[in-house]
């Protein structure tokens, strides 16, 4: 069965000027955001955040939960998965690199297990489908 979950933004005035809000998402929870083209373009951010976070959060907990479904599958789900993403947003571009990284404990597998799974996740949570277009996906796991 599909789901779907719905976001939705108001926007006022002009790119460089403006400024928005996520107004509400389907489970509310993530609540009213501001979000500006300075919190996409700069490191003078504040309390305001940018699609490309909220992309990363996605990446990172798809990611998670991709690799944890597969450890599991095999036999080893994980105690622990800790995962960032890293959006690179260049203006005039856009998003030129996404870098996952992992670690994790997971009992009775090697790095190298533990690496080949976490290559699996990368390359088949729907988060990553979604962003195959992103020019360079990186990922870095290490096994605890």
């Amino acid at each position: 069965m599909a789901t779907e979950r719905r976001a939705e933004v108001t926007w006022k005035g002009s790119l460089l000027e403006g400024s928005g809000t996520i107004d509400e998402t389907t489970s509310g929870a993530i609540g009213s955001q501001p979000v500006s083209w300075k919190a996409r373009s700069t490191d003078d951010y504040g309390a305001v955040t940018s699609p490309e976070e909220l992309i990363a959060a996605a990446h990172a907990a798809c990611f998670s939960m991709a690799l944890s479904a597969g450890l599991a599958k095999e036999g080893h789900a994980p105690e622990e998965l800790k995962t960032s993403a890293t959006v690179t947003f260049q203006p005039g571009e856009g998003i030129t690199t996404i870098a996952l990284t992992v670690e994790g404990r997971v009992p009775g597998i090697d790095a190298d297990a533990f690496q080949a799974a976490a290559e699996g996740a990368k390359a088949n949570c729907p988060v990553s489908k979604a962003l195959a277009g992103v020019p360079r996906i990186t990922l870095e796991a290490t096994l605890l």
